[in-house]
């Protein structure tokens, strides 16, 4: 069964060239729910098995809500077994797509709470609309960012701002978080997922193997040393050689032609 075929609890599914579209389909906020969180982590898995997507899109269902994040009503009786599967449910999520190979675009196409700011804190690059509102209000409500929140905000837009956000519940626009580093760009409204197709087709243009090691290298920026980093640069410029894309790459650019990828 191709994956486009599957079932994905809360999520669909449809690709676009070399590029796969999730969609969070949980009307009417788009919540996470433990089956849509164990969707995500089985959708990003298939799609790594594919070596002919590049790249992965996601958005929200509707006009309203990217997500509103996780439904409230799964933690009302105070069950510490059921929060702490709750927990790492959003965890396996969200870091299987924070590791997926590919560039992962989130195209924030309204409200996005809580966990839904996470998902988008896990994609590479977000794209907010202008009537788009992010926070991460989770101590109003007794509880606090358990799916990466307290860790990805403050690397992306450093701890003041992630403080403010966090401590205070701030709610920031779309024009402040393009301002901040939270979003790198801002559309109009209903255009998210164009613009977010149209960076998916120049990620495309890339070698999907260079890419992915590129990736690998920024992020390690995270928790490596520099000169641990620096000495894995160098290791996987080298490894690049080992790729039929590098020799593919190099032929096109002197024949002057444009590359034909595989992915390999």
């Amino acid at each position: 069964m191709s994956e486009a075929a599957k079932h994905y609890a809360g999520l669909t599914l449809t690709t676009e060239g070399n590029t796969a579209i999730v969609t969070l389909a949980n009307p009417p906020a788009n919540t996470w729910t433990r089956d849509s969180l164990t969707a995500l982590r089985d959708l990003v898995r298939d799609l790594e098995a594919r070596r002919d997507i590049y790249a992965l899109v996601v958005t929200g269902q509707g006009e309203k809500f990217f997500s509103a994040g996780a439904d409230l009503k799964q933690f009302s009786d105070g069950d510490k077994a059921l929060a702490r599967e709750a927990a790492r449910r959003f965890g396996e999520a969200f870091e299987a797509l924070s590791a997926y190979r590919g560039v992962s675009i989130a195209a924030i196409n309204g409200y996005a709470m809580g966990g839904g700011l996470e998902c988008a804190l896990a994609c590479d690059l977000r794209i907010a609309e202008e009537q788009a509102q992010l926070a991460l209000p989770e101590a109003t409500v007794g509880l606090l960012p358990c799916a990466g929140g307290t860790q990805n905000l403050p690397r992306l837009i450093g701890e003041g701002w992630a403080k403010r956000m966090i401590l205070l519940g701030e709610r920031v626009d779309a024009s402040t978080a393009l301002r901040i580093g939270l979003v790198e760009d801002v559309v109009p409204t209903g255009e998210s997922k164009s613009r977010a197709l149209e960076w998916a087709s120049r990620a495309a243009k890339q070698s999907p193997i260079s890419v992915a090691a590129c990736k690998t290298l920024v992020q390690a920026t995270r928790a490596q040393t520099h000169a641990t980093a620096l000495r894995a640069e160098r290791e996987a410029f080298v490894d690049l050689f080992d790729s039929a894309d590098q020799a593919e790459g190099v032929a096109a650019f002197l024949h002057k032609r444009a590359p034909q990828w595989r992915n390999a």
